[in-house]
């Protein structure tokens, strides 16, 4: 699995960006089509995939950042067809700011997860949140929205952000995941937002489910989601053993931490990877492992 915190811009990824299908609805299931955004990025993959959810009369996720491009391409995919909800899993300025515009170009709902507006100065490995998020309606843990042969139920899934939803499509045993789960990476958990342990607590929720299929909306669909997701966890806990080995050598500072665990990541994202060494250090603190000291952290 490659790790969120890409090493800048390889010829690979400029590969795989020109070939991305932007614009154009791709067929991924009887019920499910994507189309692709053009806003490539590290933390974005190819870009934000914004998914239609039926035939007819359809549901669309995530409908991705407001640019008049991507807002002509979902309109395209779905002409001739009605729209009965604009479902969003989280707040963030990949995600949600298409909403408004295409509820009025589309006479569709917003509905999904609750507004989060966070004031965090730190240094972000993911997008802001959106200011102008303003939902019809808040779908709570096990609530869904319908229509002719479809369903999306609202799968609580703090920890990337405190408001994250995934949507199950009960119909095709699927899971619309956001970026709880991605399918090219883990997933971003900074602070103060960010939440450690209850990003774990949510992936280990995922376990005990019956998806066969995650539809992420950054990277392609993933298959065997239960071993992925046992992987993810893996990869948690492997960092945090990471991070306890340098604390039995003597209290530390994040960014010496930090310099060791990301070396092959290019410099200027460590500030943000720094976030992330924060999350997990929140989370052992919590749970009397660690303790801090000022800038310092040591072995409880």
């Amino acid at each position: 699995m490659q790790g969120h915190y890409a090493d800048g811009v390889t010829p690979e990824f400029e590969a795989l960006v020109e070939k991305a299908p932007y614009g154009l609805s791709e067929r991924l299931s009887p019920l499910v089509r994507r189309v692709l955004a053009r806003n490539p990025s590290a933390f974005t993959f190819t870009g934000t995939g914004t998914y239609i959810v039926g035939n007819g009369t359809v549901a669309i996720i995530d409908p991705g950042p407001s640019d008049p491009a991507h807002l002509d391409a979902v309109a395209a995919a779905v002409a001739g067809e009605t729209v009965s909800h604009l479902v969003i899993t989280h707040t963030h300025m990949d995600h949600s700011p298409a909403a408004l515009p295409l509820r009025v170009r589309l006479g569709a709902a917003i509905a999904g997860c609750a507004p989060l507006m966070l004031r965090d100065d730190g240094p972000r490995a993911d997008a802001g949140f959106d200011p102008d998020y303003a939902p019809d309606r808040v779908l709570t843990d096990g609530e869904a929205v319908s229509g002719p042969g479809w369903t999306l139920r609202a799968v609580h899934t703090p920890g990337h952000t405190s408001n994250h939803l995934c949507f199950a499509l009960e119909e095709e045993a699927a899971l619309f995941s956001g970026d709880h789960v991605m399918g090219w990476s883990t997933t971003v958990v900074a602070p103060p937002d960010g939440d450690m342990a209850a990003y774990m607590a949510s992936l280990k929720l995922l376990l005990d489910r019956p998806d066969r299929r995650y539809y992420p909306t950054h990277g392609a669909p993933v298959e065997e989601p239960q071993r992925f997701v046992r992987g993810l966890i893996a990869h948690r806990r492997q960092r945090e053993t990471q991070i306890l080995g340098h604390l039995a050598e003597g209290p530390k500072a994040i960014p010496p931490m930090v310099e060791t665990m990301y070396a092959s990541v290019d410099r200027r994202l460590w500030p943000a990877a720094g976030r992330s060494v924060l999350a997990h250090l929140i989370d052992l603190e919590a749970r009397g492992r660690v303790v801090r000291k000022g800038e310092l952290w040591a072995a409880a």
